[in-house]
């Protein structure tokens, strides 16, 4: 048996994109970059150019009859990723228009043989090739030569050894247009508008010889062109978890705590802090947080409701030196994968040992209508890949204090997290008194018990066990005050 071709794959520049592509774009390939107006596929295609494009890799750029070369490359200006340097040089421009219209395919086929045949470009882009498409068109239909057109076309640029990239304007994927059958890759490109949102999303339809990651990826344009976010455990790629960790304990910043869960949290653990609204989950983050300073341990904070900048806290202060990196973002069209994109990205950069996200409901808010319908899967995968880098992860989520009810989330996502502490009120003469308990730490013994907390000036300090003496916790109110067995110092100021 022969020895088998190898094909050498290009790095598109484009962030994201060449782990969804599997290691990037066949050379000598012959793709359609498609979708409808407005979704960027002229900009992929100049990023990829000018990722591309050098002085021993030329490129070609023909124009039919879109936009003029002139006012296109006015705006493309705007990206970072433009080089002016490149122009005429390692990156011409041709028109085809008038080819296009006194000629046909014919005379386009033989303008692009002529081009490619003077300057030996090693890239070939043709945008918008829909409009080829309609010149091709006749009164009776399509003119029947355009499979052929295509076919000769994409023996042109194979002979000459050229990576091609049609660009066009399609709404549907119709399987029997000859262009989606020739074409080696195929990368769909859409948009959706949703309430005050337009998000944009990146499919890899087909790409022949190599595998690819399955699945619509979201993907957002700025002044630095696209960025497709692609499935997180991809793209981050973690090394393998150490050992030794498992056998660490992690302390939470408030030594009683410690103590319920059987000595500090293991190192690598999630854990999701429950509780209602005021009952002290950001408070108990941020003495997480601060605890792993003091520890000369980084951590990352990604907050989507009060800016931690603005906490008394004391997260502020390590914020502004360096030893808590944040991930804010109060775009209307985020997604889950962007997010987590962020948060990967903090965490490998500071070597962050801790990781703090606050709050998953407020995490639900944050991201586009679109993705809420799969919150619950979403946070399965977000919950292992912040695992896959070896940080301690705490999350907060709010719950409604139901009293008999007990429940540790609204979205059924307990079960992902390794360890869990919950919040509750009682009411006693007439005052809401909070307590906390350690409901499931896996594969460690811990307390089973409830305490009653208080919050001063030193944050949670956390009193004995709770004596249900007054039937307190099946959500009895009463007047009269029971023994509950915590020392009521603990709720005095400075105590």
């Amino acid at each position: 048996m022969s020895k088998k071709v190898d094909i050498h794959r290009l790095a598109t520049g484009v962030p994201g994109l060449d782990e969804i592509l599997g290691g990037g774009l066949p050379e000598f390939s012959f793709n359609l970059i498609a979708g409808p107006p407005g979704s960027g596929k002229t900009t992929l295609a100049h990023q990829l150019m000018f990722a591309l494009a050098t002085a021993e890799r030329p490129a070609l750029y023909f124009t039919v009859l879109g936009e003029p070369p002139l006012k296109m490359l006015r705006y493309q200006q705007q990206f970072d990723f433009f080089d002016n340097a490149a122009i005429n040089r390692s990156i011409r421009f041709v028109n085809l228009s008038d080819d296009t219209l006194t000629g046909g395919l014919d005379a386009v086929l033989q303008r692009i043989g002529a081009e490619v045949k003077t300057h030996s470009p090693a890239l070939v882009f043709v945008d918008s090739f829909r409009s080829l498409i309609a010149v091709s068109k006749s009164e009776d239909g399509p003119n029947p030569t355009l499979q052929q057109f295509m076919q000769q076309l994409g023996m042109l640029m194979t002979s000459w050894e050229a990576t091609t990239f049609l660009i066009g304007e399609y709404f549907n994927e119709s399987g029997s247009n000859p262009v989606f059958t020739v074409a080696d890759g195929l990368i769909w490109l859409r948009q959706v508008v949703q309430r005050n949102s337009v998000i944009r999303k990146l499919e890899i339809m087909k790409m022949r010889g190599q595998a690819t990651t399955p699945g619509l990826h979201t993907f957002r344009i700025n002044n630095a062109g696209l960025h497709v976010f692609a499935p997180a455990l991809r793209a981050y790629a973690p090394g393998k978890a150490d050992p030794s960790l498992t056998n660490t304990r992690v302390s939470m910043g408030i030594p009683r705590l410690d103590e319920m869960l059987g000595g500090g949290m293991p190192s690598g653990y999630s854990v999701l802090v429950a509780g209602p609204s005021g009952s002290g989950k950001s408070i108990l983050a941020a003495a997480f947080l601060a605890e792993g300073a003091r520890r000369g341990e980084t951590g990352v904070i990604a907050a989507f409701e009060q800016s931690p900048k603005r906490s008394r806290s004391g997260v502020a202060e390590l914020i502004d030196s360096g030893r808590i990196a944040v991930v804010e973002n109060h775009a209307s069209d985020l997604s889950i994968d962007e997010i987590l994109l962020l948060l990967l990205t903090e965490i490998k950069r500071t070597n962050a040992k801790r990781v703090v996200i606050d709050s998953l409901s407020g995490f639900e808010l944050a991201v586009a209508p679109s993705f809420r319908e799969d919150f619950r899967e979403s946070l399965s995968r977000m919950v292992t890949a912040l695992a896959s880098t070896g940080a301690t992860v705490l999350m907060t989520c709010e719950m409604e204090d139901r009293y008999a009810d007990l429940r540790f989330s609204p979205y059924g996502t307990a079960f992902m997290t390794d360890s869990i502490i919950v919040q509750r009120y009682i009411e006693v003469d007439s005052h809401l008194r909070r307590l906390i308990a350690v409901v499931k730490v896996r594969a460690s013994a811990h307390s089973h018990e409830l305490r009653e907390f208080a919050i001063n000036d030193k944050g949670i300090v956390i009193g004995d066990m709770l004596r249900d003496q007054e039937g307190l916790l099946g959500g009895r109110p009463t007047k009269k005050r029971g023994d509950t067995g915590v020392d009521p110092a603990i709720g005095r100021k400075g105590a």
